[in-house]
């Protein structure tokens, strides 16, 4: 059986190296542009905190929105621990009005993994108060729609008495949140309020140890919740290697790269039961041969290309341009359209 994907795109870390941010960076921006040329239909970037990689989300793909005209840009994921609902709807809607509704909003709700290292740093109160669950997604969603806040015009803003709401106001960008979840309880959530959903090589075993199971439960789990607004959407992620074009060093690399990782695809991890999907390695033709033998690539129409971590500028553009050879085999019929 083949695959027939509507949308590729494409998961980018943003590395950089800690004395000089600005090269990295703009390579990263570069990869995106390349993305577009390419014939890609979205790129994404990781937000990450206190690591050497994008840790303003909405920040860098305002940038990108000033590079390309027609590639989606997306988060995956932002984690909302960290941010105020309000404040990251704001600079969402500014940058999903610049890039002329190409944004997709992907998130996740948990404690903030550093939280007990940045103390005041990031905390106003009692962080044991706070609501770090799926409510503070909802109340980002809330905020994105601009609904007024009161009923007639209020005074004292610069440009004179306005009615108070989020502004600017992004249409349509509620209907391109994502959620990336991995547990039953998420699938749910996700699609009983309507974010699509992000789902790629980390899940939790809850009711199995086989990673394509979980999987596929956490899949029909979202399905049968859907209360959209439109067609719900899933995007499947995979760390794929291609070995075309590459170079032996980079052969070499990448291969002690997926050997290093396989363990972990053998049994549960850690106390939450965590479930690895393997890498992918190989030829074009190889790869091809994976994706058309994964149970979940068939359930799904869209797919992220999603590149390893702390892997040298040379390597991404490797990977991005090999990859793009195939989009003609896994997604015959191109979709060209903004927000994608």
């Amino acid at each position: 059986m083949g695959i027939s994907f509507t949308q590729v795109g494409f998961l980018i870390p943003g590395n950089f190296s800690e004395d000089d941010p600005l090269t990295g960076l703009e390579q990263t921006l570069d990869i995106i542009a390349r993305g577009e040329a390419l014939g890609y239909d979205s790129a994404w970037v990781r937000q990450r905190h206190l690591e050497r990689g994008v840790s303003s989300a909405a920040t860098f793909l305002a940038a990108a929105t000033q590079r390309t005209h027609r590639i989606g840009l997306g988060t995956a994921v932002i984690p909302l621990g960290y941010e105020n609902p309000f404040r990251l709807a704001e600079d969402l809607a500014t940058v999903d009005v610049l890039s002329r509704g190409r944004l997709n909003v992907g998130v996740s709700a948990n404690p903030p993994q550093f939280g007990a290292l940045l103390g005041d740093l990031l905390y106003d109160g009692d962080p044991a108060l706070a609501d770090y669950g799926h409510g503070r997604a909802e109340r980002l969603a809330r905020a994105l729609r601009s609904e007024p806040l009161a009923d007639e015009a209020v005074a004292g803003n610069a440009a004179g008495a306005q009615v108070p709401r989020l502004q600017p106001i992004a249409e349509g960008l509620t209907e391109r949140l994502w959620y990336g979840g991995g547990s039953l309880k998420s699938a749910e959530w996700s699609g009983r309020n309507g974010w699509h959903m992000l789902t790629g090589n980390i899940v939790t075993g809850e009711t199995t140890d086989d990673f394509l199971t979980a999987q596929a439960g956490l899949i029909a789990r979202f399905l049968a919740n859907w209360r959209g607004p439109v067609a719900p959407r899933i995007a499947l992620g995979r760390v794929i290697l291609p070995l075309d074009s590459a170079t032996p060093a980079q052969r070499r690399r990448y291969r002690d790269y997926v050997a290093s990782r396989h363990a972990r695809t053998l049994a549960p991890q850690g106390p939450k039961r965590t479930l690895f999907g393997a890498d992918i390695i190989g030829t074009l033709d190889e790869i091809a041969a994976a994706l058309a033998r994964d149970p979940i690539a068939q359930r799904v129409s869209e797919f992220r290309l999603e590149l390893p971590y702390e892997f040298p500028h040379e390597d991404y553009v490797q990977i991005v341009e090999d990859f793009a050879r195939l989009l003609p085999q896994i997604r015959p019929v191109p979709l060209r359209r903004t927000g994608s």
